[in-house]
C-alpha cells in the first residue's frame, strides 16, 4: 500500500470492442478465441487491479485523511501545550517577578533598617566619642593638676633635698695641721667601739681604696670612741697603715684605749683633742689548762705584748721593762691614761689640735631619720652617732643585754686560735662568748 501518491492506472473499457458477439453463453455470440480469452483475462486483471488500485488509493486517502487528523490533534495537542506552557511560564515569570519585587522591597527595607542602624550606631558612637573626649579632657586636667602637684612636691623635695646639703666641698689638703687646727677631707675612716676582724677588714678596704685612689693626700682615722679589742684585728690594722704609700693620721676625739691607743700612738702622726682621752695597759687574758698549757699561753700574751708594746715605748724613749713600770707608778692596776694634752708629751699623739674640721660632712646628718608617725606626735629615739653620716661605722653589732644581777652587758665575737683581746674593761661591761 502506497500512502500520499495518486496511482495512475489505465481506464478500462466496459466493453471490449469485438469480443461481446463471441462471448461464450450468449446467444448469436461468435466463437471466442483463446487469444480472446486471454485478452478477457487480462481485462479483467486489469480492472481487478484497477479496482485494486483504486481501493489502495481510498484506503491510502483515508488513511492519509486520518493521519492528517491525527496529526492536527497532535499539533494542536502541541498547541495547546506549549500555550498551556508558555502560560505557566508567564504565571511563573509572574510569581518570579512578584518574589523578586517583594525580595526587592524587603532588601530596599532591611537597607532602609540598615541604613537606619548604623545612622543610629553612628549617633550613639559619635555621642560615645564625645563622651571620651569629655572624659580625656576631664583626665588630662587631672592629669595636669596632678603633674602639677607633683612638679611642685618635687620642687619642694629638690629644695628640702638641697636644703640637707651644704654648698661646699670637702677640703682634701697635702698639708691639713694649720695651727691648733686640723681639716679633715673626705678620705676619712670611722674607728669606734671593739676592734673585730670586721673592723679590721673595714678600715683595710677603705686605706686600700684611698691608696688607689691618691697615693699623696692623707687619710684619716678617726677615733670617738674605742675601748679596744682583738690583738690580731689591731696589728691588721697596724699592717695596713704602714703599708699605705699615702700619710694615715689618727685622729681622738674622745676616748682611746688599749689596741686603738696602740694604734693612734704608731700612726704616721696622731691628733687629739686637748680632754681626749688615752690608756695604755698591758695586755690581760683568762687562762685555762694545766701549767704547761697555760705556760705555753703566758709566753703567746707576752710575745704579742712585746710586738705591741716595743713600738710604743720605742717612740717614748723607753725600754718595754721601763714602759711597763711607768704604768704601775701612775696607777697601780696599770691602766695609764691621760688627756691629750698630757699624751702629747708622752709622745702618745704627736698634736693637740683644739679644732677639727670635718669637711666632708657636707649632708644633713638628720635628713635619713624617720619623723614623727602622726603630725604632732613624739619623735623616735635618735640613732646612735658612730661617725660621720657619710662614713659607714666600723662598729659591729653588739647587741646589749641584761644578766641576772640586772646589769647591762655586750658579748664579744669569739677569737680566733691565737688571738687575744687588748681591751679596756673596768666594769666588766665586755663579756667573752
Amino acid at each position: 500500500m502506497v500512502f500520499g501518491e495518486e496511482a495512475a492506472a489505465p481506464a478500462v473499457p466496459a466493453v471490449v470492442p469485438g469480443v461481446a458477439d463471441g462471448v461464450p453463453g450468449v446467444p448469436g455470440a461468435a466463437p471466442v478465441t483463446a487469444e480472446e480469452l486471454y485478452a478477457e483475462s487480462i481485462r479483467k486483471e486489469l480492472a481487478r487491479l484497477g479496482l485494486e488500485r483504486d481501493t489502495l488509493t481510498a484506503e491510502n486517502m483515508i488513511a492519509k485523511a486520518k493521519l492528517e487528523k491525527e496529526l492536527a490533534e497532535r499539533r494542536a495537542d502541541f498547541e495547546r501545550e506549549k500555550l498551556r506552557l508558555e502560560e505557566q511560564k508567564q504565571k511563573e515569570e509572574m510569581r518570579l517577578g512578584e518574589e523578586r519585587r517583594k525580595q526587592e522591597e524587603q532588601l530596599l527595607q532591611l537597607r532602609l533598617e540598615g541604613d537606619r542602624l548604623a545612622l543610629e550606631s553612628s549617633v550613639i558612637k559619635a555621642k560615645a566619642e564625645i563622651q571620651q573626649a569629655e572624659q580625656r579632657m576631664k583626665e588630662a586636667e587631672a592629669r595636669a593638676q596632678i603633674a602639677a602637684m607633683q612638679a611642685g612636691m618635687e620642687r619642694q623635695e629638690i629644695e628640702l633635698t638641697a636644703n640637707n646639703y651644704a654648698n661646699s666641698k670637702a677640703q682634701r689638703l697635702e698639708n691639713p695641721h694649720q695651727g691648733d687646727t686640723l681639716v679633715i677631707s673626705d678620705r676619712r675612716i670611722a674607728l669606734n667601739g671593739p676592734i673585730s676582724f670586721e673592723t679590721s677588714d673595714y678600715i683595710s678596704s677603705r686605706l686600700n681604696y684611698f691608696n688607689n685612689k691618691d697615693a699623696a693626700l692623707p687619710i684619716f682615722i678617726v677615733i670617738d670612741n674605742s675601748p679596744g679589742g682583738s690583738v690580731m684585728a689591731g696589728y691588721n690594722i697596724l699592717k695596713s697603715m704602714e703599708s699605705s704609700q699615702a700619710p694615715v693620721y689618727v685622729v681622738v676625739k674622745s676616748f682611746a684605749a688599749s689596741m686603738a691607743a696602740c694604734i693612734a700612738t704608731c700612726a704616721d702622726r696622731s691628733f687629739a683633742y686637748p680632754n681626749a682621752v688615752i690608756l695604755h695597759h698591758q695586755i690581760s687574758s683568762g687562762s685555762f689548762g694545766n701549767l704547761t698549757i697555760q705556760r705555753e699561753n703566758l709566753q703567746e700574751i707576752e710575745e704579742w705584748w712585746r710586738r705591741l708594746a716595743e713600738p710604743v715605748a720605742l717612740k717614748m724613749g723607753l725600754t718595754t721593762e721601763e714602759f711597763i713600770k711607768r704604768m704601775y707608778d701612775q696607777v697601780s692596776s696599770g691602766d695609764w691614761s691621760e688627756f691629750g694634752d698630757k699624751a702629747v708629751q708622752l709622745k702618745w699623739v704627736d698634736h693637740v689640735v683644739k679644732e677639727i674640721r670635718e669637711t666632708a660632712l657636707v649632708k644633713n646628718p638628720d635628713a635619713n631619720r624617720p619623723g614623727p608617725a602622726l603630725p604632732g606626735g613624739p619623735m623616735p629615739a635618735p640613732r646612735p652617732q658612730t661617725g660621720l653620716e657619710s662614713s659607714i661605722s666600723s662598729q659591729s653589732p653588739f647587741p646589749e643585754a641584761i644578766d641576772e644581777k640586772g646589769q647591762p652587758f655586750t658579748r664579744l665575737p669569739r677569737l680566733a686560735p691565737k688571738d687575744f683581746y687588748y681591751l679596756y674593761n673596768p666594769d666588766g661591761y665586755f663579756r667573752m662568748q
